[in-house]
């Protein structure tokens, strides 16, 4: 490795260390800004959050403890950069990425949301991005999962959320290196507005889709296993109630259901249907 790449791995380990003493979870990034550890399941896709106990799981590898962000930095040695989890304890941070790319002027997309909402940004970190664009960062409440968007809210504006992650500042990319605003370094993400938090909300879902009665007790029982699913083992529960419906002849019948049930504890629906695209292989069936 030359000895620039040495300099900006350290370097890149330093910041996220220095990220995760305010509570920060970070992981390390290549200089794509893609994570730097590949999964371990890219040869044989299952549904895995890092239960498994390897790394290569994305933001579920994230962490605060210094010795597990040493473990990722040397398992990754040509990383130049980190990522930082948002939507996790103890800040529930929320990611607003005004972007350059698109041809419109983000920031006056998002004035004027806020003149038509009644809210004002408040002081806040601002991270600025090579390309010239800038990353704020908030907070939300524990009690609200934020989901990921992109260009919903307006045109140039992304949402990072549950399962994202911002580039941090001080990453080096292919492009240039990240760093924060003058005057916002020693500040800390400040509350989001509520009016901007419901924006940022999906609208609510239709009722929720009943089970057939096909499938019987025991497909409102599966249904009733995935719905009671906590963080951490909603895949899992889900992959599990998905191959006993195969396995029980009431697989595609349960299909809306179960995805439905998985929508409700937080997955998202791309999420729900690989899980039991999977769950159907598995048991040699098709979703």
């Amino acid at each position: 490795m030359a000895t620039t790449d040495r300099q900006a791995t350290t370097l890149a380990l330093a910041h996220a260390l220095s990220a995760a003493e305010r509570g920060l979870a970070v992981i390390p990034l290549s200089r794509t800004k893609l994570p730097a550890l590949r999964s371990p399941h890219r040869d044989d896709p299952i549904p895995c959050h890092g239960e498994c106990g390897r790394f290569g799981h994305g933001v579920y590898d994230a962490s605060t403890d210094p010795a597990h962000i040493r473990e990722l930095f040397a398992a990754a040695p040509w990383a130049t950069g980190y990522g930082i989890a948002c939507g996790l304890p103890p800040h529930h941070l929320i990611g607003i990425d005004l972007d350059t790319k698109s041809g419109t002027d983000s920031s006056a997309a998002l004035r004027e949301l806020a003149l038509r909402h009644l809210f004002t940004i408040p002081d806040t970190v601002v991270v600025l991005t090579p390309s010239g664009g800038r990353h704020l960062w908030l907070t939300g409440p524990p009690d609200v999962v934020v989901p990921n968007s992109a260009g919903r809210l307006a045109p140039g504006i992304d949402i990072r959320g549950a399962g994202g992650y911002l580039v941090g500042p001080g990453s080096r990319t292919e492009h240039g290196v990240y760093g924060t605003a003058p005057g916002t370094a020693h500040l800390s993400p400040a509350p989001c507005p509520p009016s901007l938090l419901r924006l940022l909300l999906p609208p609510p879902r239709a009722p929720q889709s009943p089970v057939p009665p096909s499938a019987g007790d025991h497909g409102r029982g599966l249904v009733q296993f995935v719905l009671a699913a906590h963080e951490g083992q909603r895949n899992t529960r889900l992959f599990w109630a998905a191959c006993r419906a195969y396995e029980d002849g009431i697989g595609p019948a349960l299909n809306d259901p179960l995805i439905e049930a998985a929508l409700n504890t937080g997955l998202t629906e791309r999420e729900a249907r690989a899980t039991i695209a999977s769950a159907a292989r598995m048991t040699g069936h098709r979703a």
